[in-house]
């Protein structure tokens, strides 16, 4: 968020969680892009503040969070202390988490897999409606599509990013046998070292499709220890997440840091993962 926007951000998450009765001194931002992650001290609480255009994805990842802590899954829990909802004010979106301390090294990529098995099997075991992974391909699609919304892109990097969605996605799409609730996005700046043990964040991406896609946001070597997955289907999901990502730094309206650095470097990331695909 620009300056102005997060001081905004900041005294609604701040003024949100004081009206639930929680005791706020001092905001520490610890994230911020399209959406903010704060600390508030002393009550040690962790708030989601998000513009009200992403109200429904605020109130949906407090929902698959609700659920997932009823089945026991390493993820991070809503606050306890007040109820688990989303709360406007000020034209934002916030919710309220548990903060966890970072806690311990990096997480070793044996560990990392069992963690994702874990959150894979937690997954299977509650009913969400939720979107198909391909219903984000095509959301990604319409970007690059769409001159309007991606004006800055060129044709040749058009070109590649569509075709590499359209194709990858329609391959997806036909193999929905082994389908099953996925994180979405479970990178390592989703997997936090607490010490409870590694912990998912950021669960609005919560989306059905194969564990390879999940796998495939993973560093590479936790493939390894992740028993019965697909290395070609995980290789096709990388360039398909690097293809997605890429539309979306190339939106108009995208606010992520450095944005112009990971344009170019998407792009460059795509490539690769296609070389990697082979042939076809």
């Amino acid at each position: 968020m620009e300056p102005a926007e997060l001081r905004r951000a900041v005294e609604a998450g701040r003024e949100t969680a004081s009206e639930m009765g929680l005791e706020v001194d001092d905001v520490v931002v610890i994230h911020n892009s399209d959406r903010v992650a704060l600390r508030l001290v002393p009550c040690d609480v962790l708030a989601r503040v998000a513009p009200l255009g992403q109200l429904t994805d605020s109130e949906f990842e407090v929902e698959v969070a609700r659920r997932l802590v009823g089945v026991g899954a390493p993820v991070a829990e809503p606050e306890p202390r007040v109820a688990p909802r989303v709360l406007v004010r000020d034209a934002f979106a916030t919710s309220l988490w548990t903060y966890y301390e970072p806690a311990g090294p990096a997480i070793a990529p044996a560990d990392y897999a069992d963690v994702l098995v874990r959150h894979h099997a937690a997954l299977r075991r509650i009913d969400l409606d939720a979107p198909h992974v391909t219903d984000r391909i095509a959301g990604a699609v319409r970007e690059v599509h769409d001159r309007g919304r991606s004006p800055e892109l060129s044709d040749r990097d058009r070109e590649l990013l569509g075709s590499t969605l359209s194709g990858l996605g329609a391959a997806i799409s036909a193999e929905r046998a082994g389908d099953q609730l996925l994180h979405g996005e479970p990178h390592p700046g989703n997997l936090l070292s607490t010490r409870r043990g590694p912990l998912f964040v950021d669960l609005a991406t919560c989306c059905r499709g194969p564990v390879e896609f999940d796998l495939a946001h993973a560093p590479e070597e936790v493939a390894e220890y992740y028993a019965g997955a697909d290395s070609g289907l995980i290789d096709r999901c990388r360039a398909l997440n690097w293809a997605m990502f890429s539309a979306w730094r190339w939106r108009r309206d995208d606010r992520m840091p450095d944005r112009e650095h990971w344009r170019v470097e998407g792009l460059h990331r795509v490539r690769a993962a296609l070389e990697r695909c082979g042939p076809g």
